[in-house]
């Protein structure tokens, strides 16, 4: 329930992975170019089961509200649950139900509606608690609170003696909390567990609690941490995690990276800190601790050398698969070298240029005929490809990106490219589409698709959907 981030079409999408349940927006928040068109965190779409349905309300309490519906149905169809509920908030841009960011009016817009959906987080976290007390399901629930990366906004206000925010290599990008409460496991009473651990050790840890056996041929990255919970660890190795930020198409040794132990943080394979010590990374003490540097570079050397083949692969949307046919692609997820349209101001802007223009990675299933229909504007905006949108209506916070304008372009010719397949058509800038049908066989390859102006300008299309029809 709520962000998915790891792909908006088959086979990547929670309901691809297991989830029998699923209520998300597209790409990694809301108003980003997957997603529905126009949302903007309240009263918009999201796909519930792989199909846009619309919604009403802030969208935290929309997935949160969902959520609990789930394990109600659970519960009266006398079955166990898993709930995965990730909310997108807190997340630019910044919105937040007003009743929420009023106490933070002290602080500019953006930082107010950041702490305001915290508040409402809070807010849901809380309700969601009471509601398993009510259904009696407290006893025996795993509750796990946690979050996925440092603060975004926060660390100017208040950092908790940490380095870095949200994308940093230092501590304050990357640390983050993790509560568990079970009472039926013993878990009810608050006590910390000082080892470092990591996202990695989740899966594990509830296999075990839950006495579910993984499989023979899997190796986790992780470790299950029950014995530090249930403090019975005798001999608890010194471990070391890495924890990176690329965020480039092609991976750099060191980037942005953090070699880390209970003890020490090895930044960028250089800089050394005494965690335990300085919590704010202030005085790197690589040159007093050469024995301590080498440990964790050689481990990093290991790591990366077992990771480097993988670099080449490249991730495929599936085409013509039952499971998600026709398949809607967008340029979000673009390869290219510098920056994909990933959010729809930048689509109604229709942000351009080579660096920012790519092509899909993508796996034709099964030979037999397509139709691809290539679009400036998502369906569900039913616009014309030349056509100039209006801003979108205001929301709660700082402007949402659909209260930009859609500009116009006038295209006259587009391209489609599919592995070594070029075909091109003219383009009647009034129409909502061009529709191209092929013959196409099985294979993993590219796909491309651009708009050309009279004048040569190159205009990605945004949006294409591919339909195998027999």
């Amino acid at each position: 329930f709520g962000k998915w981030h790891l792909g908006d079409n088959y086979p990547y999408r929670p309901e691809d992975r297991g989830f029998t349940e699923v209520l998300r927006h597209g790409g990694g928040g809301v108003g980003q170019t997957p997603d529905y068109w126009n949302n903007a965190y309240f009263d918009g779409h999201y796909w519930h089961n792989s199909k846009p349905v619309p919604v009403e309300g802030f969208c935290t309490d929309v997935f949160f509200d969902y959520a609990k519906r789930f394990i109600k149905t659970q519960k009266e169809a006398g079955k166990p649950f898993l709930a995965y509920i990730a909310t997108n908030a807190p997340h630019g841009p910044m919105h937040s139900p007003v009743e929420f960011s009023e106490p933070y009016q002290d602080q500019n817009e953006g930082l107010a509606n950041f702490y305001g959906m915290i508040a409402n987080i809070d807010e849901n976290v809380g309700q969601l608690r009471r509601f398993l007390d009510v259904e009696g399901l407290t006893e025996n629930t795993i509750f796990i609170f946690t979050t996925d990366n440092g603060t975004s906004s926060g660390s100017r206000v208040f950092n908790a003696e940490m380095r870095g925010a949200k994308g940093s290599e230092y501590d304050g990008g990357h640390r983050v909390p993790f509560f568990l409460h079970w009472p039926k496991g013993g878990f009810t009473e608050s006590r910390d567990v000082t080892p470092i651990t990591a996202h990695v050790d989740i899966v594990p840890t509830l296999l075990e609690f839950c006495q579910v056996s993984a499989p023979s041929d899997l190796k986790f990255d992780g470790v299950s941490i029950v014995p530090l919970l249930k403090e019975t660890a005798t001999d608890w190795e010194d471990r070391i995690l890495i924890t990176d930020s690329q965020r480039v198409k092609d991976p750099i040794k060191w980037r942005k990276s953090a070699v880390m132990t209970s003890d020490w943080r090895l930044i960028n394979g250089e800089e050394l800190y005494d965690i335990k010590n300085d919590m704010g990374q202030k005085s790197n003490v690589a040159s007093g601790n050469p024995e301590v540097v080498e440990r964790l570079r050689e481990f990093y050397e290991e790591w990366w050398k077992e990771l480097e083949p993988t670099f080449e692969q490249s991730t495929a949307i599936y085409l013509g698969h039952p499971a998600d046919n026709p398949a809607r692609l967008t340029s979000h997820d673009w390869i290219t070298t510098q920056m994909t349209p990933w959010n729809q101001q930048q689509v109604r802007s229709a942000m351009n240029g080579p660096q920012n223009t790519g092509f899909w990675n993508v796996k034709i299933t099964e030979a037999g005929t397509y139709e691809i229909r290539l679009r400036r504007w998502p369906e569900e905006a039913d616009e014309a490809i030349g056509a100039a949108l209006p801003a979108g209506e205001d929301v709660p916070g700082v402007r949402p990106y659909r209260a930009h304008p859609g500009v116009a372009i006038k295209p006259v010719k587009v391209k489609l490219q599919i592995g070594d397949l070029v075909k091109t058509k003219t383009v009647n800038s009034d129409h909502k589409e061009v529709t191209f049908q092929l013959e196409l066989k099985p294979e993993t390859t590219t796909m491309s698709a651009v708009f050309l102006t009279e004048n040569g300008e190159e205009y990605g299309a945004y949006y294409a959907y591919i339909e195998k029809k027999n």
